[in-house]
């Protein structure tokens, strides 16, 4: 029998083109999850692992959508092959109950991963390179530096509470400031 398993990274992203084609694959149950390929715990991917049984084949319509890790992809087919079962990716046009099939599944796995890795690094590159511009990332500075030199000045005046008040900052903002002026 034919199993499907589809998931998006997102909730707000649609997975109705992978069950389509999953479905028109022959797919008689699909099992889908609306979470991060790098979370391990994926409750649908591990409910559809228990009901999978011998001679059946798991089909996924891309192969970055059951693992982004060559490790957990390259894991997941040795524990169906021990299974007796396949795995079918529509995409890429592989089943591995073949030899040829096994092949092309490591290629890919290896290329999904090399994809990811480009993605984290070019992240990271745009992410340095922005701060070298002197841009930082994050939620915007709420204080001014005339806010901050307010802030060593009243606290020698006024009990804390007043001065949060008056420059509208909470308690832990106060005393965070506080370190850095």
């Amino acid at each position: 029998m034919k199993i499907g398993y589809a998931r998006v990274s997102r909730e707000d992203q649609n997975i109705d083109l992978q069950v389509d084609a999953l479905t028109i694959a022959g797919c008689r149950k699909i099992y889908s999850d609306k979470i991060s390929g790098t979370t391990t715990e994926r409750p649908e991917l591990d409910k559809m692992m228990k009901h999978l049984r011998v001679d059946d084949t798991l089909v996924i319509w891309r192969l970055d959508r059951l693992g982004r890790s060559m490790k957990h992809l390259l894991t997941v087919a040795e524990n169906l092959e021990n299974e007796g079962i396949g795995l079918c990716s529509l995409t890429e046009g592989f089943d591995t109950s073949t030899t040829g099939g096994r092949l092309v599944f490591t290629i890919f796995g290896a290329l999904a991963e090399f994809e990811r890795n480009l993605l984290i690094e070019r992240t990271k590159a745009g992410l340095a390179s922005a701060r070298a511009k002197g841009r930082i990332g994050g939620r915007p500075k709420t204080i001014s530096s005339g806010q901050i030199d307010n802030i060593t000045e009243l606290s020698k005046t006024k009990p804390v509470s007043q001065v949060c008040k008056e420059l509208g900052v909470s308690r832990a903002s106060y005393y965070r400031l506080l370190k850095t002026a």
